[in-house]
C-alpha cells in the first residue's frame, strides 16, 4: 500500500493531507551563538536516565536549564506538549507550528553540542503523523536507527533531558528500553525494528491482546538482508502490523550529469515507480471510495520524507544558514571549530592509503557501515572508479572484498569496529577460511565516548585474533598507522588486520604519508627499566608512557614495550621482559579474550610462569 495506514478514517485523512501539508513547509533555524567558544562544551546531566523509567516519574515538557536554553526561539505549541496524547487535539495548523518547533529544538540543542542532526530533522513530520495516529506507548513503535528517534523521544516527555543526549548520566543517542516505555526496543546498528516488531505482534496475537506494532525502516537499512528475511516471514505469518519504510531520497553516490537523486536502493525506486503508475493510482482512488478498513496481515506505508543537507561527522555541514546568508555569530562559531579541529587516525590512514594508491593501481576501498567519515572523501574524489561505500550491507562489503581480491585487486575493506561484528561469518568462510588477502581497516575500534556502548568497539581483537590465518595488529601512533597501509599493502597470500580509534593523533604530527612495512609478529622496547614491565598493545601504549613517567616519581622505572601485533605475537619479546622482570602487566582497550589471553596462553605454554614473574592484566 501507499499512503493509507491501517486506521480509517483518520489515518487516511492524516497521511494524505496533513503529513503532505507538513512537509510543505519551510525549513529555517535560527542560529545565536555565544561569543564565548567555551559555552559550546556541553554541561553536566542533571539527573540520570534511570529517573526517566515509568510514568510516575515523567519530566516535563519545559526545559528548565536557563543558561542553555535562553537563545531559543519560542515554542508555545512543544511547550504544552508533556506526552503524545497531546497531539490529538491539533489542528492541521498547529501540527504543521509544532514540526517546525521541534525541528527547531532539534537543530539548536544538536548544533549547540556540534553533532549533526539532518535525519532526525527529516523525520520530524513522519513522527508527529505517527504519534497523532497511533497510542504509544499502548500501541508499539519501533525505531530502526537513533538519530530517527530525535523527535520521538522529545514528543514522549524526554524533552527537558534533550540536551543531555550522549553525555554520561543522560538520554541515550539511540532508542533504548531502560529509559523509557515509549521505546519498546533498541534501536542500535539498524535494520532490527522490523524483526524484533514481528516478534511483538506474534506475541500479541498469542496473548491475545489488540495494540498496534509500527516499525519504521529507512532506506539506508534497507540495504541490510535481515530486513528482506523478516519481510518473508512477516508475509508467511500473516501478522498484522505496519511496515513504515522513510524514504528520505538519500543516495550513496550521486548520479552522473546531473541527473535527479534517486533513492539509495532499488528497492524504494521501485516501490517509487510503481506508485507513480496510472494503475496504481486508480486503485488507490477507488479504495478511498469503500473506506479505508482495519488491515488483515502486515502493511507496506512508502512514506518519501526527502533529506537535509548533513553529513554525519562533518562539523561544517551542520550549520545551518538563515535567507540573508551566514550571520556573523555562525562565521565566529565556524571559524572557531575548524581552528580546532585536530588530525585524526582516519585523517592519517586515509592520507597513506592514497599515497600508496597512486602508485599501486590495484589498490582498491570498500567501505561498510552508518556514515561515512569525510576523512574517506580524499580517496573518493581522488579515485572515484576504485571507492566503494556501501552502507550498511557489511556482509556483503567482506564477500565483495573477497571477490575483489580473488580477481587480483588489493581491497582495503574499511569498517567500525562495532559494524564489523554483523559481518563475521563472511569474514570466517569467505575470507579467513580460504585465505583470502583482504586487508581490513577497523574504524573506531576501542570505547568511543559519547556515542555509548551500542557504537562502542571492544571486542574485535577477541574475534580477529582467534581466527587461524589472520595476521592482527594495531599501531601506537600515526606513524605507525602508516606504516601498516605499507604493510597491509603487500601482503598478498593472507588476509590482515588493523585496528585504531576514532581520536585525535597522539604523536608528532608529522607529515609522513609514505610508510615502510613492518615485520610480521615483531614488537618493540621503547624505554628500559627494571622490575615491572608494561607491553601496550595498540593506543594504549602512549598511556603506559605516562604511566612510566608517573611511576619514576616514586623511584620505579618501568620498561615499555610497544607488541604491534596480537596475532602472531612477538615471542622472543615477551621472553625477555619475562625473564628480566618481576612484573608484567599487559595494556589493551578490549575484552576478555584478546590481547592479554594471547600473551597468557604463550607463557603459560613456555613455562614462563613457572619462574619468579607475575602477570597482571
Amino acid at each position: 500500500m501507499d499512503t493509507a495506514l491501517p486506521r480509517a478514517p483518520t489515518t487516511r485523512h492524516l497521511v494524505d493531507e496533513k503529513c503532505a501539508t507538513l512537509h510543505s513547509s519551510s525549513h529555517h533555524t535560527l542560529w545565536c551563538v555565544r561569543r564565548n567558544p567555551a559555552d559550546l562544551r556541553p554541561g553536566p546531566a542533571l539527573v540520570s536516565s534511570s529517573t526517566l523509567r515509568g510514568l510516575n516519574q515523567r519530566v516535563a515538557a519545559l526545559p528548565d536549564v536557563d543558561d542553555f536554553f535562553w537563545e531559543k526561539d519560542p515554542t508555545p505549541i512543544l511547550d504544552t506538549i508533556d506526552a503524545p496524547i497531546h497531539l490529538k487535539n491539533l489542528s492541521s495548523k498547529e501540527l504543521k507550528q509544532l514540526a517546525n518547533e521541534v525541528r527547531s529544538e532539534i537543530s539548536f540543542i544538536m548544533s549547540r553540542k556540534c553533532q549533526p542532526c539532518g535525519p532526525g530533522r527529516s523525520v520530524v513530520e513522519l513522527t508527529i503523523a505517527i504519534h497523532y495516529v497511533f497510542n504509544a506507548p499502548m500501541d508499539k513503535i519501533l525505531w530502526d536507527a537513533g538519530q530517527l528517534a530525535y523527535a520521538h523521544k522529545i514528543l514522549t516527555g524526554r524533552r527537558s533531558l534533550f540536551h543531555t543526549i550522549k553525555q554520561k548520566n543522560g538520554l541515550s543517542g539511540f532508542t533504548s528500553r531502560f529509559e523509557s516505555e515509549y521505546d519498546p526496543f533498541g534501536a542500535g546498528h539498524g535494520c532490527n525494528s522490523l524483526s524484533a516488531g514481528l516478534g511483538m505482534a506474534v506475541a500479541r496475537d498469542i496473548n491475545g491482546r489488540k495494540n498496534r506494532i509500527v516499525s519504521v525502516i529507512n532506506n539506508w537499512t534497507t540495504m541490510a538482508g535481515q530486513v528482506y528475511e523478516a519481510m518473508g516471514h512477516a508475509g508467511f505469518l500473516d501478522s498484522n502490523m505496519v511496515v513504515i519504510l522513510n524514504d528520505s531520497c538519500h543516495t550513496l553516490l550521486p548520479k552522473a550529469g546531473g541527473r535527479p537523486k534517486m533513492s539509495v536502493n532499488a528497492f524504494s525506486s521501485a516501490l517509487s515507480k510503481v506508485q507513480s503508475s496510472k494503475g496504481f493510482r486508480r486503485f488507490r482512488e477507488a479504495a478511498k471510495e469503500v473506506g479505508t478498513l482495519d488491515s488483515t496481515g502486515p502493511v507496506l506505508v512508502h512514506v518519501i520524507t526527502g533529506t537535509e543537507n548533513d553529513s554525519t561527522g562533518s562539523i561544517k555541514s551542520d550549520i545551518t544558514l538563515n535567507e540573508e546568508g551566514p550571520s556573523s555569530s555562525s562565521h565566529e562559531l565556524l571559524k572557531f571549530l575548524e581552528s580546532g579541529l585536530s588530525r585524526t587516525y582516519n585523517d592519517c590512514f586515509v592520507e597513506a592509503l592514497t599515497a600508496e594508491a597512486e602508485n599501486d593501481k590495484r589498490i582498491v576501498v570498500v567501505h561498510g557501515g552508518m556514515g561515512m567519515d569525510r576523512s574517506l572523501r580524499l580517496f573518493q574524489s581522488r579515485f572515484p572508479d576504485r571507492f566503494f561505500d556501501l552502507g550498511i550491507a557489511e556482509q556483503h562489503a567482506v564477500t565483495f572484498s573477497a571477490g575483489l581480491a580473488c580477481g587480483g585487486l588489493k581491497p582495503f575493506c574499511i569498517i567500525p569496529s562495532t559494524f564489523l561484528q554483523r559481518a563475521y561469518d563472511q569474514i570466517i568462510e569467505d575470507v579467513d577460511m580460504q585465505k583470502v588477502p583482504v586487508r581490513f581497516a577497523i574504524t573506531n575500534a576501542g570505547l568511543v565516548g559519547s556515542e555509548g556502548p551500542t557504537n562502542s568497539g571492544p571486542f574485535d581483537i577477541t574475534f580477529m585474533s582467534c581466527l587461524p590465518n589472520m595476521v592482527v595488529m594495531s599501531p601506537s601512533n600515526e606513524d605507525e598507522l602508516i606504516d601498516m597501509v605499507a604493510t597491509a599493502a603487500v601482503i598478498e597470500d593472507r588476509p590482515i588486520c588493523f585496528r585504531y580509534p576514532r581520536g585525535a593523533i597522539v604523536g608528532s604530527n608529522s607529515s609522513l604519508t609514505y610508510g615502510n612495512p613492518l615485520e610480521i609478529g615483531k614488537g618493540e622496547i621503547l624505554a628500559e627499566g627494571k622490575e615491572i614491565a608494561f607491553l601496550g598493545y595498540g593506543e594504549v601504549v602512549q598511556r603506559c608512557l605516562i604511566a612510566r613517567s608517573l611511576l619514576s616519581n616514586f623511584g620505579i622505572h618501568a620498561t615499555v614495550a610497544n607488541a604491534r601485533f596480537c596475532k602472531p605475537l612477538d615471542i622472543d619479546l615477551i621472553r625477555t621482559l619475562c625473564q628480566h622482570h618481576s612484573f608484567l602487566i599487559t595494556v589493551e582497550e578490549g575484552t576478555v579474550g584478546g590481547f592479554g589471553s594471547h600473551v597468557s596462553q604463550f607463557i603459560s605454554l613456555d613455562g614462563l610462569l613457572d619462574g619468579r614473574t607475575k602477570v597482571r592484566f
